[in-house]
């Protein structure tokens, strides 16, 4: 193997999957044989045009270990703020490079960048299923012949018909925190401009739910999802304060920080915000507003590993803790538990327990350890996780690379 002050970037690659339209994995190729894995979200198209447009020719035949350096002329050719194709694929360049980085030095992510900080750290579950976020059958055109996933963690059914009993499940998993969204359903019928008394009503059900079942043993987060103005967002939160919530997540949309701090200030329950923000400027920003409890970033979408852990001692300098968001893929999924334990203020880590046991483990070829509620630092050089090789063989994969000339 070559000295990582030899290496050089010799390819950069995308892989897509037709099951999973949403995900983009990013493979960055060195002359040393080490590849580095990151993966984005969304603006699936646009993101992989980035990556081999705009980021490929800035990279090529250059050291991968520079990170600072590329994410400073990658983010150059970006615009700040709430999130786009450009920082997407600047966040799953960064992954890849800090992967590459830490297989050249023979150790995992999360000690190149200090730790270990904790011993172990607690998972909540997203009540998302197997279908969410636009996942689809082998074959594009396929159906489900019922209409749903097969297995036993179609968590989204579940709180929508007795989050109660889903609730006695993940703790008896050891999971004692969970989210949920039951007010979304009513958003589209006003675009977010007003709610009913009644449909308050109907979406607090889940919560009496949860406490008539286990009482305060189960901490419930309610993820709102940008989707209402601030008038309908305070009276939500005033409503659902009873029951106690973890924390109100994502309550209006994050281009007005001033009416974020102003909903904030309503509350007494803690305010979460935004996977939807990137780059430490942005979360500057938010900060200096006083508009948020908890961070939350999307290691895939901020700007990468690199701009996380900035991110995250920013937080830590105004005594505000962290909770890495993860309801997109596998490869964010480990990049953000190596981070948990590179820094001092983290909160709760996110998973999808019908992810975690699904589809992530179709994918790649190793997960971080998770027992009785806690995830176990990652384990391996680098991220410790690679794609495995028979993602390459499925008839719905489409494999695009840049080769340096």
């Amino acid at each position: 193997m070559l000295l990582p002050a030899a290496m050089k970037i010799t390819a950069l690659e995308t892989v897509r999957l037709g099951e999973h339209p949403n995900i983009l994995f990013v493979r960055v190729h060195t002359d040393a044989g080490i590849v580095g894995l990151g993966d984005t979200w969304r603006l699936v198209e646009t993101t992989e045009d980035y990556v081999h447009g705009v980021a490929a020719p800035m990279l090529l035949g250059e050291d991968p270990t520079a990170i600072e350096r590329h994410w400073r002329n990658m983010y150059r050719t970006a615009g700040p703020g709430l999130r786009s194709a450009e920082i997407q694929g600047l966040s799953a360049i960064d992954v890849a490079l800090w992967d590459v980085f830490g297989q050249a030095q023979g150790l995992p992510v999360y000690k190149l960048m200090g730790g270990p900080t904790y011993d172990k750290v607690r998972i909540y579950n997203t009540c998302a299923g197997y279908r969410y976020g636009g996942e689809k059958p082998r074959g594009v055109d396929a159906t489900y012949t019922d209409g749903r996933a097969a297995g036993p963690y179609e968590d989204l059914d579940a709180w929508k018909t007795d989050a109660g009993k889903l609730a006695k499940d993940l703790l008896a998993q050891g999971v004692s925190a969970m989210k949920i969204w039951p007010f979304d359903q009513f958003g589209p019928e006003t675009h977010g401009q007003w709610i009913t008394g009644a449909q308050i009503e109907e979406g607090l059900r889940p919560f009496r739910q949860i406490r008539d079942a286990v009482g305060h043993r189960m901490d419930v987060a309610l993820e709102m999802h940008s989707v209402w103005n601030l008038p309908s967002a305070i009276r939500i939160a005033k409503a659902v304060e009873p029951y106690d919530p973890m924390w109100f997540e994502d309550p209006i949309r994050m281009d007005n920080l001033d009416a974020l701090a102003e909903f904030k200030r309503s509350t007494h329950i803690p305010t979460t915000a935004s996977e939807t923000v990137a780059t430490r400027f942005a979360f500057r920003e938010m900060l200096e507003r006083h508009a948020v409890s908890i961070v939350m970033f999307d290691c895939g979408w901020v700007g990468g590993l690199s701009e996380a852990k900035k991110v995250a001692n920013m937080a830590e300098a105004h005594h505000l803790p962290v909770a890495p968001h993860d309801c997109t893929g596998p490869v964010n999924y480990v990049a953000d538990v190596h981070l948990d334990f590179a820094v001092t203020n983290v909160f709760v880590q996110e998973t999808v327990r019908a992810y975690i046991h699904g589809w992530y483990q179709e994918l790649v070829t190793a997960l971080p350890r998770i027992e009785n509620g806690y995830v176990f630092p990652p384990e391996g050089p680098g991220l410790g996780t690679a794609l495995k090789p028979e993602v390459f063989e499925r008839p719905d994969v489409t494999v695009r690379r840049t080769p340096a000339h």
